[in-house]
């Protein structure tokens, strides 16, 4: 009997320890006080999906395929009289992976547009192991978002699609992806902050939160604890390359918006003011009579610009969008972002001290090389639109680097286009174009204004000290 007394005890504790050893780990997570994701897991991971990309590029024989030698002064000499790089040019692949995530049954897949970009051919992973090439339907770069398509059949496991404006600063949140290749990999963490505007990325309000991610995790989805996407993983900040508590998503509603734009037409369309902006500092402020430091500072009205038409004036001080607060120059350009084109809208400026109000007709965001040509210096800087260059008259420096008393123009940007495929760089000095002397930039315009399409013609351009002739050739009229 005292035997069995003291048996059963350890009998019961052997029960308690099996019992809470399966207990459900709903319960357990709820007494631990942590959220609990395996079912979010179970039922969300199969529409995640591994990406990998080929790309093609030529090298020559002794090159590495990861990189070339730096250009030097000889570079020239050797292209001139050797050929590009030798004539002896290998094709290489480079391969890369990512993430991305079924949105719909027919195969339409959402990933990041740096995850694709330049890809000579695209495979999409599913969670069956199937490996299907996928067509790119469409991308954009500015929100870093890319629309593929894939042929398979139509009751593909797809994500549920929630809304990144109901996300509140702390809420619990899931990232699913192939960080380093390793497919299906689950980081969880929290929202950081909301609306984060990033150095370069002046059309996406991020999500930042502390989940971990890493390469290979690009384009994957980040869950609400409803199981609902409501971002797309796209950046880290980082001093090692890897992970340090700091990750930046795109949210859903950005990239949904982007991605209805993408099926309709192929590309995207966003509102712009026209205007080049600054941060209000404390100084600033004080010079203003502002009592805080808010608002975006107007640098610069570009003309023939919506903002220039509403009679926006450098100096000003905006302060309120479309009826939203303006608290710095960064959360501008997002809120212009999403306004459709030809839209009217009410901003609120600071201007000699009093508060107006301006209505402007939103105008369309124009591409990246024409925004940066007309940011360019008026009165110096000629965009000559045929060839995608900028060009400026010589001054008295630039003159004298020149012999025999020779003209030319001098090659402020290169975007891309029939002078970047010819060769041309910034910094060079165009001397003469199709066998005609280059006085100034006036008569350089109308040169390339009498150049016949779909002919090669000879540009000679002075480059380090000494001349080189390259060979244009304008492919449209």
């Amino acid at each position: 009997m005292s035997h069995f007394v003291k048996v059963k005890p350890l009998f019961f504790v052997a029960t308690v320890f099996l019992f809470f050893g399966t207990f459900n780990a709903d319960v357990r997570a709820a007494v631990s006080g942590l959220p609990n994701f395996t079912s979010l897991i179970e039922q969300s991971s199969a529409a995640v999906v591994n990406i990998s990309t080929t790309q093609k590029i030529k090298r020559s024989q002794g090159m590495s395929p990861h990189g070339g030698m730096p250009d030097t002064p000889f570079d020239d000499f050797f292209r001139r009289f050797f050929g590009d790089e030798g004539d002896d040019l290998r094709e290489y692949d480079v391969n890369s992976l990512g993430s991305g995530f079924i949105i719909s049954k027919d195969g339409y897949v959402l990933t990041n547009y740096h995850v694709i970009k330049d890809a000579d051919e695209i495979i999409v992973r599913l969670s069956d192991r199937r490996e299907l090439v996928a067509e790119v339907i469409g991308s954009d770069k500015r929100s870093d978002i890319a629309l593929l398509k894939i042929d398979a059949d139509n009751d593909l496991p797809v994500a549920k699609i929630g809304r990144s404006k109901d996300l509140k600063v702390g809420e619990w949140v899931l990232a699913i992806g192939s960080p380093f290749g390793f497919d299906h990999t689950a980081t969880a963490g929290i929202v950081s902050a909301k609306e984060r505007n990033l150095p370069n990325e002046n059309y996406v309000p991020f999500i930042q939160t502390d989940v971990a991610i890493n390469p290979g995790n690009s384009g994957g989805p980040l869950y609400s604890m409803d199981g609902e996407v409501v971002g797309v993983n796209s950046q880290i900040y980082s001093r090692t390359g890897g992970f340090m508590g700091l990750s930046f998503a795109i949210p859903i509603d950005v990239a949904m918006n982007v991605v209805e734009q993408l099926k309709k037409t192929g590309s995207v369309t966003r509102g712009w003011l026209g205007i080049l902006i600054q941060d209000v500092t404390r100084e600033l402020a004080e010079s203003f009579d502002m009592p805080k430091p808010t608002g975006a500072l107007v640098a610069r009205v570009l003309p023939d610009s919506p903002a220039s038409d509403a009679g926006i004036q450098v100096g000003d001080i905006i302060v309120e969008f479309n009826g939203k607060e303006v608290i710095s120059s960064s959360n501008l350009p997002p809120m212009v972002g999403i306004i459709d084109v030809g839209d009217k809208v009410n901003v609120k400026i600071i201007r000699d001290g009093k508060t107006i109000t301006k209505t402007v007709k939103i105008g369309e965001l124009p591409q990246e090389d024409e925004l940066a040509f007309a940011g360019g210096d008026e009165g110096k800087n000629v965009r000559v639109k045929r060839l995608e260059i900028m060009v400026s008259d010589l001054d008295d420096e630039q003159k004298d680097q020149l012999e025999d008393d020779k003209s030319g123009v001098y090659v402020d940007d290169v975007a891309n286009g029939p002078a970047s495929m010819a060769g041309l760089r910034k910094g060079d000095i165009i001397l003469m174009i199709d066998n005609k002397d280059v006085k100034d930039t006036k008569e350089f315009k109308d040169l390339v204004d009498d150049l016949p399409a779909d002919k090669s013609v000879p540009l000679l351009i002075q480059r380090r000290g000494g001349p080189i002739f390259l060979a244009l050739k304008i492919t449209e009229d």
